[in-house]
Protein backbone atom coordinates (compact mmCIF):
# COMPACT_ATOMS: atom_id res chain seq x y z
CA UNK A 1 0.00 0.00 0.00
CA UNK A 2 1.47 3.37 -1.02
CA UNK A 3 0.90 6.69 0.62
CA UNK A 4 -0.44 8.94 -2.14
CA UNK A 5 -0.07 12.06 0.02
CA UNK A 6 3.70 11.54 0.08
CA UNK A 7 3.96 11.41 -3.71
CA UNK A 8 4.28 14.80 -5.42
CA UNK A 9 1.52 15.70 -7.85
CA UNK A 10 2.21 17.38 -11.17
CA UNK A 11 0.98 20.67 -9.69
CA UNK A 12 3.20 20.58 -6.59
CA UNK A 13 6.22 19.34 -8.53
CA UNK A 14 6.02 22.38 -10.82
CA UNK A 15 6.31 24.75 -7.85
CA UNK A 16 4.33 27.90 -7.17
CA UNK A 17 2.23 29.19 -10.05
CA UNK A 18 1.75 32.88 -10.79
CA UNK A 19 -1.79 34.15 -10.38
CA UNK A 20 -1.53 36.25 -13.52
CA UNK A 21 -2.89 39.41 -11.90
CA UNK A 22 -2.40 42.46 -14.10
CA UNK A 23 -0.82 45.41 -12.30
CA UNK A 24 -1.87 48.68 -13.92
CA UNK A 25 0.71 51.49 -13.58
CA UNK A 26 -0.43 54.35 -11.36
CA UNK A 27 1.86 57.00 -12.83
CA UNK A 28 3.70 57.43 -9.51
CA UNK A 29 7.14 55.89 -9.88
CA UNK A 30 7.56 55.02 -6.18
CA UNK A 31 4.14 53.37 -5.96
CA UNK A 32 4.62 51.50 -9.24
CA UNK A 33 7.98 50.16 -8.04
CA UNK A 34 6.40 48.77 -4.87
CA UNK A 35 3.49 47.24 -6.78
CA UNK A 36 5.90 45.66 -9.25
CA UNK A 37 7.65 43.98 -6.31
CA UNK A 38 4.44 42.01 -5.68
CA UNK A 39 5.39 39.93 -8.73
CA UNK A 40 8.21 38.45 -6.62
CA UNK A 41 5.60 36.68 -4.51
CA UNK A 42 4.43 34.80 -7.61
CA UNK A 43 7.61 32.73 -7.51
CA UNK A 44 7.61 31.99 -3.78
CA UNK A 45 5.86 29.36 -1.74
CA UNK A 46 3.00 30.73 0.34
CA UNK A 47 5.14 30.97 3.48
CA UNK A 48 7.42 33.44 1.66
CA UNK A 49 4.64 35.84 0.70
CA UNK A 50 4.45 37.59 4.06
CA UNK A 51 7.90 39.16 3.79
CA UNK A 52 7.13 40.58 0.34
CA UNK A 53 3.67 41.82 1.37
CA UNK A 54 4.99 43.51 4.51
CA UNK A 55 7.77 45.23 2.56
CA UNK A 56 5.36 46.45 -0.14
CA UNK A 57 2.88 47.64 2.50
CA UNK A 58 5.63 49.54 4.33
CA UNK A 59 6.76 51.19 1.08
CA UNK A 60 3.23 52.18 0.09
CA UNK A 61 2.61 53.67 3.53
CA UNK A 62 5.81 55.72 3.22
CA UNK A 63 4.72 56.94 -0.23
CA UNK A 64 1.32 57.99 1.12
CA UNK A 65 2.89 59.70 4.14
CA UNK A 66 5.20 61.63 1.82
CA UNK A 67 2.14 63.07 0.06
CA UNK A 68 1.09 64.71 3.34
CA UNK A 69 4.53 66.22 4.04
CA UNK A 70 4.95 69.93 3.38
CA UNK A 71 7.04 70.73 0.30
CA UNK A 72 10.74 71.22 0.92
CA UNK A 73 12.06 74.53 -0.44
CA UNK A 74 14.53 74.24 -3.28
CA UNK A 75 18.15 75.34 -2.92
CA UNK A 76 17.41 78.84 -4.24
CA UNK A 77 14.16 79.43 -2.38
CA UNK A 78 14.95 81.44 0.72
CA UNK A 79 11.77 81.75 2.74
CA UNK A 80 13.23 83.63 5.68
Amino acid sequence: MTDEAAEPTAESAAGPAALGIVRTPTGHDAVDAHLARLAEADHLAADGHLTVYEDVHRGLREALTALDAPPVPGPHENRS
